[in-house]
């Protein structure tokens, strides 16, 4: 707890107190709060939680009609560790103190005087991107290190993080957490704010600086200086959660009307020698951990490219609302890989895709290590290739006049091109197929309905038991015109 800072002027506080805070924990053994709530809040189902709000006459900085505005989370249902949260004026620095009677339960029967000090869950932001006349929920922080924004015309979807720990190691998954957040009182003229968290973890603390631009892309920039208590297996840097169910390029074992339902269909990397590539998601039958090696990554995210209505069918869910999330390093991240690590999932309600970025090189046990990024929350225009990009990649049985297993697989480019690579200079499919795949025909004709250009791929897997890794892209004479479309068909 920052003690000498409760008095002191805001100039004086900033990202270095709080990287004080956790370089000193990371000096420490590590301690979990011992917290108990009351069994009728660890009860708490989602649709129960969902039903406690926050009183809005308690809202942080609604009477002062500021542009932005902050409500807070109750304990209960997963979320049963505290938070701190404190608000930062000219007159210091002053803790938001969590009262059970700020909350609105709804339905619930909760024994208001069993919730002394349990602290708040998490917060979010209010911000008007939608209409001049309300502030819409622009972020959330909720849960571990997860977090989650909006941009125009948006609904939630994928979560950021802002550390993970041993992803899909067989040692187990450790998950840091935010347990404390200073806001930045704005003012009145103000289009960002700032917030600054601690994290910690058995094996690692954090400092970090959010910098929140709501928009119709909302922009949040972050700032970030790690140290290690003890020897991680792996460490994943900006990650992205996201969902995968099934969709065009995989059909849902059980009947659904819905043609599809993901939150991002697919992984974009902007390589370090300015390739880009386009991984479509999957839902596997077992775990699947796949990699792009590079150095100085670009960018990386997970996007929703299927942007249509009658994409999904879905008119509560609006899946075709839900954002991308493109993430775009700031200085010199060195060599390391985008990983991508995809989980089986019986249905929509598991979040089971999570990429990040790993470091060829580990941090030295409680050592600075400071890394830096920006995150679009995208939708209309997600950050994609300036010329030929993947619009939908489409699987199924081949068609032949008689049957023979064969699996046939379209992708769809879409895009501009320029001068000689326009349409009437017809561009060449470039594909791949690893050994235990046997390509047996490949075709590329202009898509007159989209004005792009379709490849249609028909091939044989040689072991069922076995995936398949594919390779396509589109060029033009010797100079490559589209993104590279690299695929994992998994065993049958």
């Amino acid at each position: 707890m920052f003690f000498g800072l409760l008095s002191a002027p805001v100039s004086a506080f900033d990202f270095h107190d709080v990287e004080h805070r956790a370089r000193q924990l990371a000096n420490q053994s590590f301690k979990k709060p011992d917290v108990t709530l009351p069994q009728e809040l660890r009860s708490l189902d989602s649709e129960h939680y969902s039903q406690i709000h926050y009183k809005k006459e308690r809202i942080l900085w609604r009477d002062a009609k500021l542009p932005f505005e902050v409500d807070f989370y109750p304990p209960g249902w997963h979320f049963d560790l505290p938070v701190r949260i404190n608000e930062v004026t000219a007159q210091g620095v002053r803790e938001i103190h969590f009262n059970p009677k700020d909350f609105d339960y709804g339905t619930n029967k909760v024994d208001l005087d069993k919730l002394h000090g349990p602290g708040f869950a998490g917060l979010r932001i209010r911000y008007p991107v939608n209409s001049t006349t309300r502030k819409d929920e622009v972020l959330s922080f909720l849960g571990a290190s997860y977090f989650r924004a909006l941009g125009k015309d948006q609904r939630y979807g994928l979560s950021a993080r802002g550390l993970a720990i041993d992803t899909a190691l067989g040692t187990g998954e450790e998950f840091p957490r935010f347990v404390e957040f200073w806001l930045l009182r704005p003012q009145a003229s103000d289009k960002r704010l700032i917030i600054y968290g601690l994290l910690d973890s058995p094996r690692a603390t954090g400092a970090y600086r959010f910098v929140l631009q709501p928009g119709v892309d909302t922009v949040m920039d972050v700032s970030a200086r790690l140290y290690l208590r003890s020897t991680v297996g792996k460490l994943g840097l900006a990650p992205l959660t996201s969902m995968f169910y099934f969709g065009l390029g995989q059909h849902p074992e059980k009947d659904d009307f819905r043609p599809a339902v993901h939150d991002s269909d697919g992984l974009s990397i902007h390589m370090g020698n300015d390739q880009w590539i386009w991984r479509p998601l999957v839902n596997p039958k077992r775990l699947l951990v796949t990699s792009f090696s590079t150095t100085h990554p670009l960018g990386f995210g997970l996007m929703q490219r299927q942007r249509d209505f009658s994409d999904y069918e879905d008119p509560v869910l609006r899946y075709e609302l839900r954002p991308s999330a493109w993430v775009e390093p700031k200085g010199n991240w060195g060599a390391g890989r985008v990983e991508l690590v995809q989980i089986p999932t019986p249905d929509e309600t598991n979040d089971n895709i999570v990429a990040y970025w790993v470091p060829d090189k580990l941090p030295a046990l409680k050592t600075a290590y400071d890394f830096s990024y920006r995150i679009l929350w995208q939708k209309d225009k997600g950050t994609r290739p300036p010329e030929l990009w993947v619009a939908q990649t489409l699987l199924g049985r081949g068609y032949t006049h008689t049957s023979d297993g064969s699996i046939s697989l379209a992708i769809d480019f879409e895009g501009k091109l320029s001068g000689k690579d326009s349409v009437e200079s017809k561009p060449e499919g470039l594909v791949s197929v690893d050994a235990n795949g046997k390509l047996l025909e490949q075709k590329l004709i202009h898509n007159e309905a989209t004005g792009g250009w379709r490849l249609t791929l028909r091939l044989q897997r040689l072991d069922a038991n076995k995936p398949v890794e594919l390779r396509a892209s589109l060029r033009s004479g010797d100079k490559g015109i589209s993104e590279i479309w690299s695929y994992i068909l998994p065993p049958d």
